[in-house]
């Protein structure tokens, strides 16, 4: 008999003996459905908040270095690092004159801030101070206005841009430009409005209110800690930048040769690795409770093979002895409890599709090819492990004793 011609025979056999137990085999199921549901909103939850962090952190551009006191992702005992002294704008000025031909460079620091305009407010926005540079670095877009130059930064110009749902929320959809807004109480010239920019980490960035890093100084905050964003002219030689980058800044804060930096520099390949080692043993959690549901599965689709084969022992021995192989019984038993497997597959993701709008509502979610793939394969391979060992017993059996089998 052809391979072709027994694989469609037992696929007819395992549909009969499933659709005569129907009952026993919705049971079966339920460890796969449970195991398939599981790893299905474990993967849908680990893409979906890649893809968020991965659309967040590339606006932070591989080319971009972040000079700032104190490391992302800090490993050193908090006392090493204390009495760091902070970045002022004098080291800004001196580390442009140093690599400024080289790089772009941008002074930056936050302050929590309120806007208000006319009767409409808004409080608990971030307020950034920068220099010119800052709208180059991070390629800004406008939906009106323009960003300030460095004459209004080195003028102490009370100028502002206001980002997309800040505008929104002060001036109703209409034109902000010209407009007056009182920062902290201090009033400001709007010059610009931001396209929407997204998130970042899950924070906004349209609630942003960006003004000359002078008049942060002076108006807000008299020492800050200030940070510099560096756009490196090559992303391919962003090591060799960073190099080049910390030498400069060690001139800059006179450091002697022995002594460890009082600074840090930050790039995006920190997040990245740090975010790939959680997602890791998130995914190594989430894949051992998985591995219990199905083992738990597997055993009960196991037990159900082993209860068939004794239930048809009598039909097994009477195809033996009509000529059927030991392959033809086993590939019918096998093929029994794949069919459990999948349906089981099916039906969870099936399930998790339903419980995506739950998880979405709590952190992103989204269903691939891939993990349909993955839960179908982990379904399968469970069902032939499984049924192996009573799909084995079968074949091996004497069609003689099974006949007399009572």
């Amino acid at each position: 008999m052809k391979l072709k011609t027994e694989l469609a025979e037992s696929l007819r056999f395992s549909w009969s003996a499933l659709m005569a137990n129907k009952m026993r085999a919705i049971l079966t199921t339920l460890g796969i459905v449970i195991g398939v549901v599981t790893v299905s909103l474990m993967s849908m939850a680990i893409d979906g908040v890649s893809k968020s962090f991965l659309r967040s952190i590339s606006s932070m551009g591989s080319d971009i270095l972040y000079l700032e006191k104190n490391p992302w992702i800090d490993n050193q005992e908090w006392w090493k690092r204390r009495g760091r002294r902070d970045i002022e704008m004098p080291h800004v000025r001196e580390l442009n004159r140093l690599i400024g031909d080289r790089y772009l460079l941008s002074p930056y620091a936050h302050q929590s801030s309120s806007v208000k305009y006319g009767t409409e407010s808004i409080s608990g926005i971030i307020m950034e101070g920068c220099s010119a540079e800052n709208a180059v670095i991070n390629g800004y877009t406008f939906t009106e206005g323009r960003f300030f130059n460095n004459n209004e930064v080195d003028g102490y110009r009370p100028v502002c841009v206001l980002g997309h749902d800040a505008a929104d929320a002060l001036f109703k959809g209409g034109s902000a430009l010209g407009k007056k807004v009182k920062l902290n109480g201090i009033n400001y010239e709007v010059i610009g409005a931001m396209a929407k920019r997204g998130t970042f980490m899950g924070f906004t960035l349209d609630n942003n209110v960006y003004i000359p890093i002078t008049r942060l100084l002076s108006d807000f905050a008299w020492r800050p800690n200030v940070s510099i964003a560096i756009k490196a002219p090559d992303m391919h030689n962003v090591d060799e930048a960073t190099e080049e980058i910390r030498g400069a800044m060690r001139k800059v804060r006179r450091l002697e040769p022995g002594q460890a930096d009082d600074f840090a520099i930050n790039k995006q390949e920190v997040l990245l690795n740090t975010f790939n080692k959680v997602t890791g043993v998130i995914a190594s959690a989430g894949l051992f409770i998985t591995g219990l549901a199905l083992f738990v599965g597997g055993i009960g689709i196991m037990n159900i093979m082993f209860v068939s084969v004794a239930e048809r022992t009598k039909e097994i021995g009477l195809r033996k002895a009509l000529g059927a192989r030991r392959r033809t019984i086993l590939m019918q038993f096998l093929m029994e409890a794949l069919m459990i497997c999948l349906w089981g597959g099916l039906i969870g993701l099936g399930l998790a599709w339903c419980l995506k709008p739950v998880v979405n509502h709590y952190i992103p979610a989204s269903i691939s090819i891939k993990t349909v793939v993955i839960a179908l394969f982990i379904a399968a391979a469970t069902g032939v492990i499984s049924g192996y060992i009573p799909a084995r017993r079968a074949a091996l059996m004497d069609p003689v004793e099974a006949l007399r089998d009572e």
